[in-house]
């Protein structure tokens, strides 16, 4: 598929202001005292400094939202990793959040001198080969690691970016690239400014070792993805050359156990440079300002030449290379072609030959092999890096298909690409539908973002992208054949993911680890200074559904309207008022819809019509409602609302469609009894409502098979005699909105009754029970669950504040203890969740993933956090801070201000919550998050969740946690 967040978005300058009428050039002005170059009717606006140090600076500035996507972005990846010391970049990457010598530490001069004893240890553990010396060692390296912990204050970083409300707080790290990502409010720019400035001048490769364990078990997970083990064995068959396939971001199981700090920070100092760096920000700020600021805090960076990464061209593949990867997830093949790399003329071609395979509604393989339900699903999209690209195809085989005879269906579409065997008009299609997907993909600052600093790190001309439309409209059909007859031959790699047991799995084992000192109570001068940096306060907006939005008729049913004044874009939606738990063959019936025609279009017909002129309808029934989404162009809202009306008046019963779209529920059924997360999930419903649960709430497969077309077609003719709601934004007023539908969407007089509808109650823990099933896995997965009262808005303030302090983020104590102190997860929190409507009740859920023998620990942990919680009263502060920050810096929008609505309803609330949380959340106390964890958390018994291998996991100590009873999947499912 095309990078739609920026190509689609780029076509808006095409399709306002036409084509040909644009020119595109870069250009030089000045403005603030800096001098900046910009490509005219770039629609971002976006200004390109490079300061006299080297560092590149991208600013485009909006003022939709009191809010600015940040982003750190290096130019040093997996790619640049040294073959002695792969994911070195990926080490960095965690390592960059620990803190200087002016922050994250109580006592630079004490703790460096136990840091350089770190150093000087892990440099001999490195050339000790002998396992009990080693052993010897590491345990020195834990114990001074302690020492040195006193000193230290762990996630002061993160503590930072949350008292000034930042959010999406992370970072990254790919084959070329490291990017450090925070969402700021406007107000808060000079704070993320010196903080980020700072935090690149000395970094501090402390807590060293628990954070190594950290990427251990990210390690440990991707051996647990099976998809993982497709895509590194794809890259490593396709380059057997160059660092895409030779070594992978996270890196070796050796290398992981092998870390040299002095390697690391000699990786920063060659690559963290600011001729190799850039700063990119997107939202709501003064450009001249922000430059000013930038220029003046990164300005004792230093440039230096940066090391350009080179390698041996790769030698032709002149026949397919075909290679297995067993594991206990669902069965599929993945066939990849190597390309030029993105600097390639060729790369633009290969964009569009992805989309003429698979855009989601015409291309090849969508018509060809997943609307005719050739396979259980299948798609394709070009992958381009900066040295090559590549073509991705994959699909997934039907009950009985081998995935030999996947790949040959997917390789008669590249048969079909290279003679020409599509429709003329599918290209200008494709083009045609990038207007609305680019207005959709780029309403938003962090989109916007996004593409410029991808355009940095990929080496990019951002003339180019912006031109990248009206170059694309140009290219032709003959283009596409010669591209295809020239680069997809039998030169593939294609991987056969089995379905079965893996062998030679590796794991690394659990080192001892003292559990260290977080000292999360602390605070140092640098925090201090910066927390005090003044702001200029920001309003918050509530929403009032008087104002927000308009409340009409369409007959007997309620139209709510938001108009849309920023562009031609229209969703419109009919929501009918009854859903899969009044009638379980809806989603069955919903699910057919998109292989139907009627009695005069057949349904490829249908979806060309709609795809021509950039539209779509798509149905879909949830446990309480089913619904219509069509949305378009509004100057093709009538044709599409026509298209559908017709479709679901006249919609035409199709056996053949039937019978295979059967074939495919039972083969994705089976597909969901191997997939680990499917499988969570339905032990978690199982602990929350017990053994008859919205997981095995289902059809069984002889009640599939007995249903018929005609029983399918008739539910779908019968939706709109049922209670509905119409929900649109979009441009037309709700006058015009009602005229225009009146003729065309007939409400009944009277709403049909429907079948009364299913009810699961949750059920009251009153014991500890273990709840467990069995999966091929390194890793065990836990889940806490407990189900506690009704709901009770009066509490929602108290509940956002304990969540943010208690579980919901890297500064919480769930996150700093279990995995800052303790090392034993990758991932793992807690919170109280809030029920999707009054009548039900709130649940804790908490969640550790850890290693096996890291598991009895793990639990222990996550229980003495449920049991006692350590009080920190400067860390609620913090809490109650960014939720303020937070909801002032919150804008509800378009028709998600509807959605709100509807949801306030669902919670018996009469207006926006967020208003009565901002009023009284600086009353909460310390005491008031006690009282609450007393009432509903600590000393209760809980259902444990587990998810693990039996063979890494004995069920006596499972017995010792609670009532013990292992699930079936047919238990959990229901068939």
């Amino acid at each position: 598929m095309l990078k739609r967040n920026l190509l689609l978005w780029l076509f808006t300058v095409a399709m306002t202001f036409g084509i040909s009428a644009q020119k595109y050039e870069w250009k030089e002005a000045q403005s603030g005292g800096y001098s900046y170059k910009y490509v005219t009717n770039d629609p971002t606006n976006a200004r390109f400094y490079t300061l006299k140090n080297g560092l590149t600076v991208i600013l485009s500035p909006t003022n939709k939202e009191p809010r600015i996507q940040c982003y750190v972005a290096v130019k040093a990846g997996s790619k640049t990793d040294p073959a002695t010391n792969t994911g070195l970049a990926h080490y960095l990457e965690h390592l960059l959040f620990k803190g200087t010598d002016k922050y994250g530490s109580l006592d630079w001069e004490k703790e460096k001198v136990q840091l350089d004893k770190i150093d000087a240890l892990y440099e001999e553990y490195n050339h000790t080969k002998d396992p009990v010396q080693r052993k010897a060692i590491y345990k020195r390296i834990d114990s001074v690691s302690g020492v040195a912990s006193k000193y230290a204050i762990a996630n002061e970083y993160d503590k930072m970016m949350t008292a000034m409300g930042a959010q999406n707080t992370n970072a990254f790290t790919s084959f070329e690239k490291t990017v450090y990502t925070d969402d700021v409010p406007a107000n808060a720019l000079s704070k993320y400014i010196t903080v980020q400035a700072e935090r690149f001048r000395n970094p501090i490769l402390r807590i060293f070792h628990t954070e190594l364990e950290a990427v251990y078990e990210e390690k440990n997970r991707s051996l647990d993805s099976d998809n993982s083990e497709v895509f590194e064995t794809l890259f490593a068959s396709l380059f057997k050359k160059h660092n895409y396939g030779l070594q992978t971001t996270i890196g070796t199981v050796e290398h992981l156990k092998n870390p040299s700090l002095k390697e690391i920070r000699k990786y920063f100092h060659t690559y963290y440079v600011p001729n190799n760096m850039a700063v990119v920000l997107s939202g709501d700020f003064d450009p001249d300002q922000a430059i000013a600021e930038i220029d003046k805090a990164f300005s004792y960076m230093q440039p230096k030449a940066v090391p350009q990464y080179t390698f041996e061209q790769e030698d032709p593949i002149t026949a397919p290379i075909i290679k297995k990867v067993v594991g206990p997830d669902a069965e599929n093949v993945s066939i990849v072609f190597r390309l030029p790399g993105n600097q390639h003329k060729d790369a633009l071609l290969a964009d569009l030959v992805g989309e003429i395979l698979t855009n989601g509604k015409a291309g090849l393989i969508d018509l060809n092999l997943v609307k005719k339900q050739k396979l259980l699903g299948a798609g394709a999209g070009a992958y381009t890096l900066i040295d090559y690209g590549l073509l991705y195809l994959s699909g997934s085989p039907l009950e009985g298909q081998s995935l030999e005879q996947v790949k040959d269906l997917i390789l008669e579409q590249i048969d079909n690409l290279k003679k020409g065997n599509f429709d003329d008009d599918l290209i200008p299609s494709i083009i045609n539908n990038m207007k609305k997907y680019t207005i959709e993909s780029t309403e938003s600052y962090s989109n916007r973002a996004n593409m410029l600093m991808e355009a940095f790190t990929d080496n990019l001309d951002w003339k180019d992208r912006v031109t990248y439309v009206n170059n694309l409209s140009k290219l032709t059909k003959t283009d596409i054949v010669a591209f295809a007859n020239k680069y997809l031959g039998n030169n593939y790699v294609a991987v056969y993911k089995e379905k079965g047991q893996r062998t030679n799995v590796e794991k690394i084992e659990k080192p001892a680890i003292t559990p260290v000192e977080t000292n999360a109570d602390k605070q140092s001068a640098f925090v201090k200074m910066v927390n005090e940096m003044p702001s200029t306060p920001v309003k918050p907006v509530f929403l009032d559904y008087n104002k927000d939005l308009k409340k009409g008729k369409l007959g007997k049913a309620e139209v709510l309207y938001v108009q849309n004044k920023d562009n031609e874009l229209y969703r419109l939606s009919f929501r009918y008022k009854v859903g899969t738990l009044n009638d379980l063959k809806l989603a069955m019936a919903t699910n057919y819809s998109q292989f139907l025609g009627t009695d005069k279009k057949s349904a490829e017909q249908l979806t060309k019509e709609l795809y021509k002129i950039a539209s779509s309808f798509s149905i879909s029934a949830s446990g309480e409602y089913t619904t219509v989404n069509i949305s378009g162009l509004q100057e093709n809202f009538e044709a599409a609302v026509k298209i559908y009306e017709d479709f679901i008046a006249n919609v035409k019963v199709d056996e053949e469609a039937l019978q295979a779209l059967k074939a495919r529920i039972v083969k994705s059924r089976i597909d969901s009894k191997a997939n680990r997360n499917s499988i969570m999930q339905s032990l978690t419903n199982y602990a929350m409502y017990g053994p008859k649960n919205p997981s095995n709430y289902t059809l069984s497969n002889a009640e599939i098979e007995a249903t018929t077309g005609k029983e399918l077609v008739g539910k779908l003719k019968n939706l709109n005699s049922v209670e509905q709601t119409i929900i649109y934004y979009g441009p037309l007023t709700l006058q015009e909105l009602t005229a225009k539908l009146k003729p065309l969407h007939k409400v009944p007089a009277k709403f049909a009754k429907v079948a009364t509808k299913k009810e699961f109650k949750q059920v009251e823990q009153i014991k500890n029970q273990v709840l467990f099933a069995d999966y091929e896995m390194v890793q065990a997965e836990t889940r806490w669950v407990r189900n506690t009262v009704p709901y009770n808005p009066v509490e929602s303030t108290v509940i956002r504040a304990f969540n943010n302090y208690f579980g919901g983020g890297m500064g919480s104590l769930v996150f700093q203890t279990i995995r800052e102190s303790k090392a034993l997860a990758y991932s793992t929190y807690g919170y109280y969740a809030t029920p999707g409507k009054k009548t039900d009740k709130y649940h804790i859920l908490a969640y550790v993933g850890s290693q096996a023998d890291k598991f009895k620990e793990a639990v222990e942990a996550m229980n003495e956090l449920l049991t006692t919680m350590p009080e920190l009263p400067a860390n609620l502060e913090l809490a109650k801070l960014q939720i303020k920050q937070e909801i002032e810096t919150e804008r509800v929008t378009q028709d998600g201000i509807i959605y709100s609505y509807l949801y306030d309803q669902r919670m018996g609330l009469k207006e926006d919550i967020r208003k009565k949380v901002y009023e009284s959340i600086d009353n909460v106390t310390m005491k008031d998050i006690k009282d609450f964890h007393d009432k509903y958390i600590s000393k209760k018994p809980y259902t444990y969740v587990i998810l693990a291998s039996e063979k890494k996991l004995s069920e006596d100590e499972l017995k010792k946690i609670g009532e013990f009873k292992k699930l079936t999947l047919e238990e959990l499912f229901g068939y």
